[in-house]
């Protein structure tokens, strides 16, 4: 039997015996921090929305020493505005650390002008809303409590469908990857441990090439819809490779807008591009609260004896 909630967001699949006899309101609440009242109550929908309870709603300020006193939670919700100064900073390195220290999973929802902030301040565990709708953070909350509702956890369908996107993203980043290997001089088994250099045999692209490249794929949105064509993995080292060329740095901010994706999706591509050796992320020397993404050198070397085959196939 079916049961739903008023928001509709995520449809919780009852025990048909007893439909009362496991349910989200068992488990740990989830503790609510936010930038200001109107983020709290936005925060609030989307729990309840989803069937878990509200154990409290905090300002970020008062959040670490509340967060000292919550002795158990299903997850953390952290919903952000524009700006929080030292206060945000503060927040996110004790969120940080708790999350890496497993204390309890995370979900941090804000406006796409943080993306620079929260990629270079988080870890990759804690789950990502940017300018989220109610599907995408229903399905980052699913992601978070996920591992530990355990055999507690209902097969709530959200949850279900989600993680079978994330699985079909982790196949296809492994696909590319495995694809790249190919084309360099690197096997494909152990990408992320190739070597670290390029050959010299690397042939050189011309910039004009791979910028035209991504002017055609840009144009098609004139004449269809750009969620038919959308390959998030393709753009992202297109954009990297371009930016390689002209010698410029890319922000995580700038790669999700390549992207041309939501930026909520286009940080679960990078993490998994990162994550399969595809891309190396570097700390911003001159700036802690940001991160740069590069093409790792196999990747490159990849990327440039492709640009070379298809001159060739071209010209041919």
């Amino acid at each position: 039997m079916l049961g739903s909630n008023p928001n509709g967001l995520a449809p919780i699949s009852l025990d048909g015996d007893n439909m009362f006899a496991e349910s989200y309101t068992s488990a740990a609440p989830v503790l609510i921090a936010g930038g200001s009242d109107a983020a709290l109550a936005r925060a609030e929908r989307t729990v309840e929305g989803y069937g878990l309870r509200v154990a409290d709603k905090i300002l970020i300020e008062n959040a670490p020493e509340r967060m000292d006193r919550q002795a158990r939670a299903s997850a953390l919700w952290v919903e952000l505005d524009e700006g929080g100064g030292d206060r945000l900073d503060a927040l996110l390195s004790r969120l940080g650390s708790d999350v890496s220290d497993g204390r309890f999973p995370a979900v941090v929802a804000a406006p796409a002008g943080l993306v620079d902030l929260l990629a270079a301040q988080l870890p990759d565990e804690v789950q990502l809303v940017i300018d989220g709708s109610d599907a995408e953070r229903a399905s980052a909350l699913a992601i978070a409590v996920s591992g530990l509702l355990g055999a507690h956890r209902l097969s709530d369908v959200a949850a279900e469908q989600n993680t079978a996107r994330l699985r079909q993203l982790s196949d296809e980043v492994s696909r590319i990857a495995a694809t790249l290997a190919r084309l360099s001089s690197a096997p494909a088994i152990g990408f992320a441990n190739a070597p670290q250099q390029p050959s010299a045999e690397v042939p050189d692209v011309s910039i004009d090439t791979v910028r035209m490249v991504i002017r055609a794929r840009r144009l098609r949105s004139r004449y269809f819809a750009e969620d038919l064509f959308a390959d998030p993995a393709w753009d992202m080292l297109l954009d990297l490779l371009q930016a390689e060329l002209a010698q410029l740095r890319v922000p995580v901010s700038s790669l999700c807008i390549a992207a041309a994706v939501p930026a909520t999706t286009a940080l679960r591509w990078l993490k998994g591009m990162t994550e399969q050796g595809l891309f190396v992320r570097r700390a911003d020397p001159h700036d802690a609260r940001r991160v740069f993404v590069e093409l790792a050198p196999q990747t490159s070397a990849s990327m440039r004896r492709y640009f070379a085959d298809v001159g060739k196939v071209t010209v041919a």
